[in-house]
């Protein structure tokens, strides 16, 4: 009786998810949302791109204002990005490449270019609306900008994306990330049981610590990872140069042109493109705000830059070396690998310049598990906080309910370290794209304290705070 229920909810599930994350749906909603709030904020992540990298990258090392908060600007930034900078930089990108061809890469950077924007809108709205939880954090995020911005009687629409939020982190957060560092660990010889209670053990001494204790291991990881992925795939780009214009042809090309054996635009190239790009940044799904609604900023703007800055690293940087790599190795061709293994025999072709071939192949398939091991060890503490600070806020019950999430998240992350439960991951993806609609409403409602803000703060306006 059970596995007659269990394929009936998976089908169910299946056929939402089919239309959620389809091509007629999401997808153009979430780029549609980015063009509209581009034109209200006069298209900030183009306009202000050096101001940004100013506020950002030149203020690296501070500690941010003397303003309320838990966290730096830098902290609260490496916290979002762990959550954001995970699989999806590689297998994900690789998967779009399998898919949809080089073309797909052109709709990917589309989909950053807009999300720059929509994350800079949804920062600014979590900062300018959070509140002090009592004993807690700062919450800020779509929960709280969807109360006090819309009003109490939007309240419904705040608890259906805490709900949703809160149930997704245990799949899409937890279980599919610890799937991920025991798969990669596997390839050192490490069985799944032990390498999922080494998992609970590591997640679970830093997740009981809260948000100041997931901020200092973010700080090292998330940008210890990016560093060792970006020198890798630098040496990819010098090494094999004379193909960059080859490569950048393929993706210009093909971004419009269906490429023979990738079927047709729309449903390939376009979809997966965009669909990769949106997995990747996460910009309009409303989980990074919660991250960065914890920083000492004395603008929600200021923090808004580091929005941008986030997606512009996860998408136009990360994702985009991934695809070099792809392609100007060659990998993509010819090859039935996919994901992360594709993207792996890259780095290979790479280290066979120099090395004899078992030794290449060590140190390529070592590179890409190192950094999928790292992102999503990030990824599964980002998402506990998230997944927390969205209980916490529905149920109105603060530090117990936060000890208590905290506490249920590590047996489903031995369950993902070890196998998993494939109904569970199906059902959470469903959930991760389903947040978006409440935080999408809520951003076209906003769009207008959005813009006022944006103008205050490069005009040199004070800031004042919502009242109430």
């Amino acid at each position: 009786m059970w596995a007659t229920a269990s394929a009936w909810i998976e089908q169910a599930n299946n056929a939402i998810n089919g239309i959620v994350w389809g091509p007629y749906v999401l997808l153009p909603l979430l780029v549609g949302v980015g063009l509209y709030l581009g034109v209200r904020t006069r298209f900030v992540q183009f306009m202000h791109f050096g101001r940004m990298l100013k506020e950002t990258a030149g203020k690296i090392l501070q500690r941010g204002a003397a303003a309320e908060g838990d966290l730096t600007p830098f902290q609260a930034l490496t916290v979002a990005m762990g959550g954001t900078v995970g699989v999806g930089n590689i297998a994900g990108v690789a998967t779009a490449i399998a898919l949809g061809g080089p073309g797909a890469v052109f709709w990917m950077w589309v989909s950053g270019l807009l999300g720059m924007g929509t994350k800079f809108a949804e920062v600014v709205l979590g900062q300018h609306y959070r509140v002090r939880e009592p004993g807690g954090p700062m919450i800020g995020g779509p929960m709280t900008y969807i109360t006090r911005g819309m009003g109490r009687r939007w309240a419904w629409l705040s608890a259906t994306f805490c709900l949703f939020g809160a149930l997704a982190a245990f799949g899409i957060g937890n279980m599919v990330q610890a799937n991920a560092v025991a798969e990669g660990l596997e390839h050192f010889g490490m069985s799944r049981w032990v390498s999922g209670t080494l998992i609970i053990v590591s997640v679970g001494l830093v997740t009981l610590g809260g948000i100041q204790w997931i901020a200092r291991v973010a700080t090292f990881c998330v940008p210890f990872m990016c560093g060792m992925y970006m020198l890798g795939s630098l040496a990819v780009i010098v090494v094999y140069a004379g193909r960059l214009p080859m490569a950048l042809g393929l993706i210009l090309r093909y971004a419009f042109t269906p490429m023979a054996g990738f079927g047709g635009l729309l449903g390939t190239t376009v979809r997966y493109g965009l669909a990769r790009g949106v997995f990747s940044n996460e910009a309009g799904l409303g989980s990074a705000p919660i991250a960065h609604a914890t920083a000492r900023t004395d603008h929600p703007a200021r923090q808004g830059l580091w929005g941008v800055f986030e997606v512009f690293v996860d998408t136009m940087v990360m994702c985009s070396a991934t695809a070099f790599v792809i392609l100007l190795t060659g990998v993509w061709k010819g090859s039935d690998a996919q994901g992360a293994t594709m993207v792996m025999h890259g780095f290979t072709a790479l280290f066979s310049q120099g090395f004899d071939p078992a030794t290449a192949r060590a140190l390529g398939f070592g590179l890409v598990t190192l950094s999928m091991i790292l992102t999503a060890y990030d990824t599964n503490l980002a998402w506990c906080f998230y997944g927390e600070t969205c209980t916490a806020y529905l149920l109105k019950r603060g530090k117990k309910v936060r000890i208590a999430y905290r506490v249920l998240w590590l047996p489903f992350t031995l369950i993902g370290a070890v196998g998993g439960l494939r109904l569970i991951w199906g059902i959470a993806d469903t959930l991760n794209g389903l947040m978006a609609f409440p935080n999408l409403i809520a951003l076209i409602a906003l769009a207008g304290v959005v813009a006022r803000l944006t103008r205050g703060f490069f005009s040199g306006e004070s800031y004042q705070p919502p009242q109430g």
